[in-house]
């Protein structure tokens, strides 16, 4: 049987007529992992895929595009997935969602933060390490995040950027456990509200 194109795909020709049947199967079963195969969502991907060849493509109803990068595990590389909703980060005890909302998502391996958070009874922040929130299970890092962190400017403005942690499975402190959000800063006034904008990786 011949085989043509850069796949390869073997083609019956006149001396495979008496096992027409078999040929067109072996000629389909080589197509079939260079076809777009389609799903209802990731986990429908990886309950019908996880098997399938190394560079095998698949989509999904709402637009993700995932190509299988090993012949063995089940594992993908995302060409595209649409941004996931932004969802609440949990304000400590004594803290609260200020002007703007607490929130963050997920989106390719890195956690985005925004929002305000305020102290409920409207005094200022401590100056010293000081938990402030959680972030929900899936965005806690292996390690730990951290970022800049903007500030109220009532205070000394040369100290009006703080630095904000989140604690992974590696820097858990006696400031709190993993996922927690911790607010470092050396504003000797304090500040009356902190600013959540920043990002993180997961890994």
């Amino acid at each position: 049987m011949a085989t043509i194109g850069y796949a390869q795909l073997p083609v019956p020709g006149g001396g495979d007529a008496p096992t027409w049947p078999a040929a067109l199967a072996e000629l389909a079963t080589a197509i079939d992992p260079h076809l777009w195969q389609h799903v209802t969502n990731k986990a429908q991907r990886d309950t019908l895929y996880s098997g399938a060849p190394v560079n095998t493509a698949v989509l999904a109803a709402n637009g993700s595009v995932w190509v299988k990068t090993s012949a063995t595990a089940n594992t993908w590389a995302t060409v595209w997935e649409p941004l996931e909703a932004w969802r609440a980060v949990t304000p400590a005890s004594g803290y609260q969602g200020g002007e703007f909302a607490p929130v963050c998502r997920i989106d390719r391996g890195r956690v985005h933060l925004r929002g305000r958070l305020t102290r409920v009874d409207g005094t200022v922040f401590p100056t010293s390490g000081v938990k402030i929130g959680s972030v929900p299970a899936d965005c806690k890092p292996a390690a730990y995040g951290s970022w800049a962190g903007g500030a109220s400017l009532s205070g000394d403005p040369a100290v009006g950027v703080g630095r904000l942690e989140v604690l992974g499975l590696q820097s858990s402190t006696s400031l709190g456990g993993v996922g927690d959000i911790i607010w470092y800063s050396q504003d000797g006034t304090g500040v009356p509200w902190v600013d959540l904008s920043g990002y993180y990786w997961l890994d």
